[in-house]
């Protein structure tokens, strides 16, 4: 691995850091004045400063070749195993991750960037003593890189002696590595942006993108990114995400699951108008959801950009056909759906979801490698339907309650050890649930929120149901730690931001 950490690997991420980390901090205070502002009104709205941008007819580039067609993109860490099994798939695209799906353990971060250099040159190999991975014959997916997000710190590469910017030193390291040999193989550096709240963020990274491809004598919009719209204030600002990126921008995604996530966050304490129901319940049918859906399609279509579905996060099981059935037909509904409202493609987070995801999108596609030219002046989308979260049915169950609890407590115990996507009851648990799992408990207490038999939702019973869980896990001292993160970041009068933030401090 000292080839990832050469001199001039770490030079090159340390002046991504000195020329960018200062406009990151200045962003990052933006974004907690901004959400100053909603806790005040409890209102979210389009900009008018950006209005010409919205009203205006442009496009962004057209895309590379290997990114044309992404009917099907598979998710996943760079831990080498998966790896493997992601190039072996069958999908178009491999979203591989150093972000939800990673924990920032220092091994996972080189080990990660060592699995994407080997990766990206087809030696990629992993013997265990059960089993020999290796490559198959392809052809492989396109590989699309997703850095950490701007509000992350990395401490084991200092700068000057503070923690380098997370994001930097993700991008930095992999393009450093990868950019020239990708080109030579007929791709690129590509990458998913995540967690951006503000066009002004998307604007710091088209900055970081054309210094990078100038400092290394890469050819300018050699770079393509897709941007997760997870957060509710960059849903209110597509239009200008994809025009700051515009010689890089290839598209945007629906990042269902932190999208949930960044409207109890944002929304927490703006009253009942605002609570969700169980997790299980908020559907992509809900009035909310299928307005910022619709309004994402709509919008990239109209700019030439591509629009990518969210996860299918179904675990399947290989010994329980019974399980299996009833959920590949949710995901095959749900793939039906987004095929249907316009999408290029979708989300798995299994190989054993790519033919399901594969058909249904050929079914459409046809022939046709994407659906681009499907425009949708009819979608006009208010600040109201964005924000009609009241409309979403369902209740808070005692269910609902106790099976947050019982992921998030699973899920830090398992993040604490270095594993940052766990299937939990046939699901793939990433950062992102565990954040709608926590974030609802803190806002359902804060707000006084009644189960649906009337009893209070309190820190007492939140500790009863954990207990209870833990028992019923069989190991409490094993989640001794996950606990009192768990009750940091859910039970706690102050809201932590991201959980994995006060977590990372718990790592070495």
């Amino acid at each position: 691995m000292t080839e990832i950490l050469s001199a001039e690997a770490r030079e090159f991420v340390a002046d991504l850091h000195r020329r960018f980390a200062p406009r990151r901090n200045e962003l990052m205070a933006r974004r907690a004045a901004r959400r100053q502002e909603i806790a005040a009104t409890g209102r979210l709205d389009f900009l008018p400063e950006t209005a010409e941008i919205r009203l205006t007819e442009w496009q962004v580039p057209a895309a590379p070749a290997d990114l044309t067609d992404r009917r099907v993109e598979i998710t996943g860490p760079t831990e080498r195993k998966m790896a493997i099994n992601a190039l072996n798939s069958g999908a178009k695209v491999w979203l591989a991750d150093l972000e939800d799906a990673n924990t920032p353990h220092w091994s996972n971060v080189v080990g990660g960037q060592q699995n994407l250099y080997d990766a990206v040159r087809r030696t990629i190999s992993h013997e265990t003593p059960e089993k020999r991975y290796e490559l198959g014959g392809g052809p492989y997916p396109t590989i699309v890189m997703r850095p950490r997000g701007w509000h992350l710190d990395e401490r084991h590469l200092p700068v000057d002696d503070q923690p380098a910017v997370g994001a930097l030193v993700d991008f930095g390291l992999y393009f450093f590595h990868n950019a020239r040999e990708l080109l030579e193989r007929g791709s690129g550096p590509y990458f998913y942006l995540p967690k951006m709240e503000s066009h002004l963020e998307a604007r710091l990274w088209n900055d970081v993108f054309t210094h990078a491809q100038d400092a290394l004598g890469v050819p300018q919009g050699s770079i393509r990114a897709t941007v997760l719209i997870e957060t509710i204030p960059a849903a209110f600002e597509m239009d200008e995400i994809l025009w700051e990126l515009r010689p890089h921008a290839s598209g945007l995604n629906a990042g269902r699951w932190d999208y949930l996530f960044s409207i109890i966050k944002n929304f927490r304490d703006a009253g009942p108008s605002f609570v969700l129901p169980d997790r299980a319940s908020v559907t992509m049918t809900a009035p909310f959801m299928r307005a910022y859906t619709e309004l994402l399609v709509a919008t990239c279509h109209r700019r030439g950009a591509f629009a990518m579905g969210g996860m299918a996060a179904f675990i399947p099981s290989r010994r329980d056909p019974a399980v299996n059935e009833v959920a590949l037909t949710k995901v095959r509904e749900d793939k039906e759906r987004e095929a249907g409202d316009g999408f290029d493609g979708s989300w798995v987070a299994h190989p054993d979801l790519v033919p399901v995801c594969r058909e249904v999108f050929d079914r459409v596609l046809g022939d046709r490698p994407n659906q681009l030219d499907r425009q949708r002046p009819d979608v006009v989308v208010t600040a109201e339907a964005l924000l009609n979260v009241a409309a979403t049915p369902g209740a808070v169950t005692e269910a609902g309650l106790r099976g947050n609890v019982s992921v998030a407590l699973q899920y830090l115990e398992a993040w604490l050890h270095g594993n940052g996507a766990v299937a939990i009851n046939n699901l793939m648990e990433d950062a992102a649930t565990a954040e709608i799992s926590r974030s609802q408990i803190w806002q359902w207490i804060h707000q006084g929120v009644r189960l649906d038999d009337g009893t209070p939702i309190t820190a007492e019973l939140v500790r009863r149901i954990g207990d209870e869980e833990l028992a019923r896990l069989g190991e409490p001292a094993r989640f001794k730690h996950a606990r009192e993160l768990f009750e940091r970041v859910a039970l706690a009068d102050d809201f932590e931001d991201f959980l994995t933030v006060p977590a990372y401090e718990l790592i070495d």
